[in-house]
């Protein structure tokens, strides 16, 4: 089963998810695409099996390889998400690509999803952790 991570910035978030997925689930390659190259290195050093960085890789990654599903922070489908790094290229492949995509509800780029408020981030990479289970 091929899971793809993407973050960007010094991918905090897309450290913890995948150090979790190691540990949870066996049989899994995962690919880090990083917005920038720390972003990435960062990903690979928490257990990624490869690692992609920056718009065009990003892109071409995407458009071309079946992936089961995509977890990232919901400024992933906005262009101009995570500071700025992500294009509207990447968010728009990223929205039609066809793939359950897990986005985490950060209260960030004035987003405000109600009901997601309270929920801490350990409990939503738990979440989408046994929703993978079932579905591998």
């Amino acid at each position: 089963m091929k899971v793809v991570v993407i973050d960007g910035q010094g991918a905090g978030l897309g450290k913890a998810i995948i150090k979790k997925l190691r540990k949870e689930i066996e049989d899994l390659h995962i690919i880090a695409l990083g917005t920038n190259k720390l972003a990435m290195d960062n990903m690979i050093n928490s257990g990624a099996d490869i690692g992609i960085f920056g718009e065009k890789n990003i892109c071409a990654y995407l458009l071309t390889e079946k992936i089961h599903c995509l977890i990232g922070p919901i400024g992933i489908i906005c262009s101009g998400g995570i500071g700025g790094e992500i294009t509207a290229n990447i968010s728009t492949i990223i929205f039609q690509k066809d793939c359950t995509k897990y986005l985490l509800p950060l209260q960030k780029h004035g987003f405000y999803i109600p009901g997601t408020r309270n929920l801490q981030i350990k409990n939503i990479i738990k979440e989408i952790i046994e929703d993978i289970k079932i579905s591998n």
